[in-house]
């Protein structure tokens, strides 16, 4: 197969007018008196349209887009399914945690920062770590999907594609923070839909369209063909539901959307974006299973290179382009939401913590440490992307560590008996569990094997009945993850310890809610949770100039 690149010259001027186009938007949006919340929230005032295309430009990054035609190329047609499925449903399982969390603190900047309200700093701290580790990692995970990309369609190198990826990124973050990330996110997921709207149908047309389902049927295994692959479910969609559902509820650049969103459009909002990522994300994952129907083999076996190799091979120079504004776009997005929820982080729960009384914060003080952070943070990723792990691997690591936060999170805004030696020994009990079953440092056999698959089958109640609880209601999790549980223990026990990456998930969330539920259960604490919307709030004492309305 012949495969094409781009010149030098030619990738330069693309990159150039689509990181200088961003810019220009940055500066659009700048301000006479700059504002710390307004650089961490955007007012709290965002309206449904950009609300609506920020949080599904962040959902779809370019990580994900190579992670779903992994999962195409890995486990077959029903892999896109068990990734792009899974992903969107959890948008849509945010929203009613989300209206609780807005409710408590209408005005708070990261989920740590409530936190602090609700236990005190050991758990904020607990939170504001692992999402410092996620969001580096994310970030890092989007450099190496840049750097595969114009390594692999020009004469420039990995190294120089992640440089120029971070720096575009870094230039228009760096001045308005969270308003730059979900503004242009407005223009970045137009330019991904429309892209992926032509992009897919070209590559599978000129790779042969429906006829390759014929001639290269034997390039598939018996579990690749099925859509009921149950190698598929345990090794992707089944550690995809508990790392995403982690992500929905953990992760500070989802958290950052839905503390800017307007709180009457948070449904809106949310359901939009699960319709937008959940079609654009499968489209492109079935790339993946185009290249395993056509026998295509990675170039140097890295599967991050599978949609660049796709594209060069199949697409004119013309689509070439629109390719890479595509994926260029669905990076960025993401890279952008890393560094703003970063910033964030450090500005609010490491400097901003220390003030009881918010309005005492030095607010050019806090923009200062926003923008250092993320120059740092820039930095770090991009020493991290020179390892170029692999992507799909990362993001079920990163979801699968806070799966150990996700019941203690959730039980702390709704539960008035969660106690923070009952977060924290959880979370923490959760963490010491998962990292020696999920990196083979203990073998699960024997008396192991069993009290892992017993607490898996609880772990596995316990996803169940938390996707319920938000939506229905404390009973009915009960009945539906008891339910579960039940109907999946007969096939789990005795076999669910095969699958490390699921395994390990699963613990960390049965290890979680177990220890959190004992310790809160007979407590005396009977948290006010009117409380935390006084303790949460503006550090800047200017008025915001600039709100943004939507679309």
């Amino acid at each position: 197969m012949q495969f094409q690149q781009l010149e030098t010259s030619l990738i330069l001027i693309l990159l150039f007018v689509f990181f200088g186009g961003t810019f220009l938007i940055s500066l659009s949006i700048g301000q006479k008196k700059e504002n710390a919340d307004s650089y961490m929230t955007a007012g709290n005032n965002v309206g449904f349209g950009i609300s609506a295309a920020s949080m599904t430009a962040t959902w779809i990054w370019a990580s994900s887009l190579y992670a779903s035609a992994t999962s195409g190329y890995t486990y077959g047609v029903s892999g896109p399914i068990h990734y792009g499925l899974w992903g969107a449903l959890m948008i849509l399982f945010i929203y009613p945690f989300g209206k609780r969390i807005r409710a408590l603190a209408p005005n708070a900047h990261t989920l740590a920062e409530i936190l602090r309200a609700r236990h005190g700093p050991s758990s904020q701290m607990l939170l504001a770590g692992s999402n410092i580790l996620g969001s580096l990692l994310s970030l890092t995970s989007n450099f190496i999907a840049g750097g595969a990309l114009i390594s692999m369609l020009s004469p420039l190198s990995f190294g120089a594609g992640i440089l120029i990826i971070a720096a575009g990124v870094l230039l228009y973050t760096l001045w308005s923070g969270f308003r730059a990330s979900v503004l242009t996110d407005f223009i970045q997921v137009c330019a991904m839909l429309g892209a992926v709207v032509i992009i897919v149908p070209a590559v599978f047309f000129a790779a042969g369209g429906t006829e390759i389902f014929i001639v290269g049927a034997h390039n598939l295994t018996a579990e690749q063909s099925s859509f009921f692959s149950s190698e598929a479910f345990l090794n992707q969609g089944a550690p995809y539901i508990a790392a995403v559902l982690a992500y929905a509820i953990g992760n500070q650049t989802i958290a950052q959307r839905l503390f800017s969103v307007r709180e009457d459009m948070i449904k809106r909002t949310f359901v939009t974006a699960t319709l937008g990522y959940g079609a654009t994300v499968i489209g492109v994952g079935i790339l993946g299973v185009v290249a395993l129907y056509i026998g295509i083999e990675p170039i140097d076996g890295d599967v991050n290179n599978l949609i660049p190799q796709l594209a060069s091979t199949y697409l004119s120079k013309t689509m070439l382009c629109i390719f890479i504004i595509m994926v260029i776009g669905s990076l960025s997005s993401t890279a952008d939401s890393d560094l703003a929820a970063l910033s964030s982080i450090v500005m609010t729960d490491i400097y901003g913590s220390k003030f009881t009384d918010k309005s005492k914060a030095n607010a050019k003080l806090m923009l200062f440490i926003g923008r250092i952070t993320m120059i740092v943070a820039t930095a770090l990723a991009l020493y991290l992307a020179t390892k170029q792990f692999n992507i799909l691997e990362l993001l079920v690591l990163v979801g699968a560590i806070w799966g150990a936060l996700v019941f203690p999170v959730i039980a702390s805004f709704y539960w008035d008996k969660v106690t923070n030696k009952a977060f924290g020994l959880a979370v923490i009990s959760a963490l010491i569990v998962f990292f020696p079953v999920r990196f083979g440092l203990i073998s699960l056999n024997g008396p192991l094997a069993i009290i892992s698959d017993i607490l898996a089958i609880i772990g596995i109640g316990v996803v169940a009945g938390l996707m319920a609880f938000g939506f229905f209601g404390k009973r009915a999790a009960l009945i539906i993850g008891s339910l579960a549980a039940l109907i999946c223990a007969p096939y789990a026990y005795g076999s669910i310890s095969n699958y490390t990456i699921l395994t390990a998930s699963l613990l960390a969330y049965a290890v979680s809610t177990i220890i959190c539920t004992l310790l809160s259960w007979n407590s005396k604490t009977n948290f006010d949770f009117t409380t935390i919307a006084q303790k949460t709030g503006h550090f800047d004492t200017c008025p915001v100039t600039q709100e943004m309305e939507g679309v």
